[in-house]
């Protein structure tokens, strides 16, 4: 089981990542791009995956942990349920959103 202080410290560990709020909430930004936002419920984590096909996957394999609503249709964005994952998920899940979303030269690097 996982929380915010989990989100935070695992995001924040990774190279230029900042916290700043998208939507009141607390968001992890590489060098001004999004890679996770803790969304409004408290316990739930908004991460971009490669593709929606990837996002499609996940939900099948694991609905208690992964999921979308109808506002995410259309985006490579899945739902995690924060209680659901450990750890070393998390952090993975983390890593995978920050090397998306971060300049190629600073993802080679790490």
């Amino acid at each position: 089981m996982t929380t915010e202080d989990d989100v935070r410290r695992l995001a924040l560990a990774l190279p230029e990542t900042a916290e700043k709020p998208m939507y009141g909430m607390p968001a992890f930004y590489v060098r001004g791009k999004w890679f996770a936002r803790i969304r409004e419920e408290g316990d739930v984590l908004a991460v971009p995956v490669a593709a929606e096909e990837d996002k499609a996957e996940l939900v099948a394999a694991e609905p208690a942990k992964f999921f979308t609503t109808a506002h995410y249709d259309g985006h490579a964005v899945v739902l995690v349920r924060l209680p659901e994952v450990g750890a070393a998920e998390l952090g993975e899940l983390l890593a995978d959103a920050w090397r998306l979303r971060a300049p190629k030269r600073l993802a080679a690097g790490s």
